[in-house]
């Protein structure tokens, strides 16, 4: 399986911009630029498109498990907060932290904690990024 997206930048780096576009048309043109990326500025930036990215393939990962052990979560709300950071002479993504709040009729703590974490390091999302991937799972009743 094979899915697509593309980017198109336009002018140099501070001063410039330009569109993420995905073959699903989720994205279509969607703005992105140094000011969103390194200032408060619109559009969206490439960190915020992986944390969406992890965000939801770990929560499909840990629906999944959950199924897998006899569960069915009535919801898992997940985000995740990816670090950008200045390394040596340029940039890179450090870290996603993922949290993870979930209604799981019958589940034990025990039995969440021990399936979101198969979760966390089994979405390939998580196994693509070269990154520390941290998490707070929280079971609500």
């Amino acid at each position: 399986m094979i899915k697509k997206a593309s980017a198109v930048w336009r002018g140099s780096f501070k001063e410039g911009g330009g569109t993420i576009s995905t073959e699903t048309g989720a994205l279509s043109n969607a703005g992105y630029g140094s000011k969103g990326r390194f200032e408060s500025g619109p559009g969206t930036n490439p960190e915020e498109l992986i944390g969406a990215a992890h965000a939801g393939c770990f929560s499909m990962a840990l629906s999944l498990m959950l199924g897998e052990a006899g569960l069915t979560p009535d919801e898992i709300d997940t985000q995740a907060a990816v670090t950008l950071e200045k390394v040596g002479d340029g940039f890179a993504i450090t870290s996603s932290h993922l949290t993870v709040v979930a209604k799981i009729p019958g589940a034990s703590q025990e039995k969440f904690d021990e399936i979101a974490n198969l979760a966390k390091a089994g979405c390939p999302v998580s196994k693509l990024l070269n990154a520390k991937i941290t998490m707070d799972a929280t079971l609500k009743a």
